[in-house]
C-alpha cells in the first residue's frame, strides 16, 4: 500500500504534470540573421514633424542622389521647411510637401537648378529580379536595400510605394529638393528617370497617406484649412544624441534575402504563382534599432 501511494503521488506531483515545452519554430531560410540589419547613418534620416503632432522619418539617398540630397541637408539645417506645408493629397497618386506659394526664397547654398539625377552610375543589385517589368528590362535590389532598374544602358530607382522624388517644373528644370512627393497608391513607375529620387520613407508613411483627397486640380489643396503644417524638418545627425531615433535596415547581400525575393516570386498553394513580381513589391524591411 506504501509504495502504491508513492507511486500515485508521484504521477499527481505538479512536475509530472506540467505540459512538456513546446519545440523551438525551425528558423526559416528566407528569415534574417541579426547581422543582416545594419544602421542608417544618422545623416541619412530626415525627421519631418506634422502639425497633427506626428512624425515622418525619411531615408535620404545620399549616395544616389547626391546634389539633391546635399540642398535637402541645407534646406533642414536651415530650417526652410518649418512652417510650409503639406499642400497637394491626390487620390491614387502622391502626396506632396514644401512651400504650397512657391515664392518662399531659398536659403544661401541651395542651387536651384542642380545637375540631372534621374539615373544612378550602374546597375548592381545584389538580388535581381526574375521577370522584366513594362518599364525596364531588368530590376532589383541594391546591397543597402534601395529599388533599381535598367533598361540595359541606363540605371536609375524606381517611385514605388513610399519612395521620395523632387517636385519640379518643366525640363531643363530638375528641381531644388525643396518641394518633395511621395506615391501614395499605386507605384508610380512612369515617373523613373523623369523625376529625381532622394529617399524613401521608413516610419510615418499613414500620416501621408491616409489624409484627405483633394477634388482639386492635381489634387492640391485649395483652402488653408486643408493643409497640413510642417512645425519642423530635421535631420537625426544635428539632434542631441538622446533624441536621435535610430533605425536599421535589411540587407540585401545575403541568400536569406535572396529567398525571401524567391518566396514572394513563387508563393506557395492556395496563392497562384505568376512566376515573378515587381521590384516595388520586396522593398527590404526597416526596423528602429532594438
Amino acid at each position: 500500500m506504501t509504495d502504491l501511494l508513492a507511486l500515485l503521488a508521484a504521477v499527481l506531483s505538479p512536475a509530472a504534470q506540467a505540459t512538456p515545452p513546446a519545440p523551438a519554430a525551425a528558423r526559416s531560410l528566407s528569415d534574417p540573421l541579426p547581422g543582416d540589419w545594419r544602421p542608417i547613418p544618422d545623416d541619412e534620416l530626415m525627421i519631418v514633424t506634422l502639425g497633427t503632432g506626428k512624425q515622418v522619418v525619411i531615408r535620404l539617398a545620399a549616395a544616389l542622389a547626391p546634389a539633391h540630397v546635399g540642398n535637402i541637408r541645407t534646406l533642414a539645417r536651415t530650417r526652410w521647411w518649418d512652417g510650409t506645408s503639406v499642400y497637394r493629397v491626390q487620390e491614387n497618386w502622391v502626396t506632396q510637401w514644401g512651400d504650397h506659394t512657391e515664392k518662399k526664397p531659398l536659403p544661401a547654398g541651395v542651387t536651384d537648378q542642380p545637375a540631372a539625377e534621374f539615373e544612378i552610375a550602374a546597375f548592381r543589385p545584389a538580388v535581381r529580379m526574375r521577370k522584366a517589368d513594362s518599364y525596364s528590362s531588368a530590376s532589383g535590389i541594391t546591397a543597402d536595400g534601395w529599388p533599381v532598374a535598367t533598361d540595359g544602358r541606363a540605371a536609375w530607382l524606381t517611385h514605388c510605394y513610399g519612395m521620395v522624388g523632387v517636385a519640379r517644373d518643366n525640363l531643363p528644370s530638375t528641381g531644388s529638393g525643396a518641394e518633395l512627393f511621395t506615391p501614395i497608391g499605386q507605384s508610380a513607375r512612369r515617373l523613373d528617370r523623369n523625376y529625381t529620387v532622394v529617399g524613401r520613407i521608413v516610419e510615418g508613411m499613414p500620416y501621408l497617406s491616409a489624409l484627405p483627397r483633394s477634388e482639386a486640380a492635381m489634387g492640391m489643396y485649395d483652402r488653408d484649412e486643408q493643409r497640413v503644417p510642417i512645425v519642423s524638418v530635421r535631420l537625426a545627425s544635428d539632434l542631441p544624441a538622446a533624441e536621435r531615433p535610430h533605425f536599421q535596415y535589411r540587407a540585401a547581400d545575403n541568400p536569406r534575402f535572396a529567398a525571401a525575393v524567391a518566396k514572394r516570386e513563387n508563393p506557395e498553394p492556395p496563392m497562384v504563382s505568376l512566376g515573378g513580381a515587381a521590384v516595388c513589391d520586396v522593398l527590404p524591411a526597416v526596423r528602429r534599432a532594438p
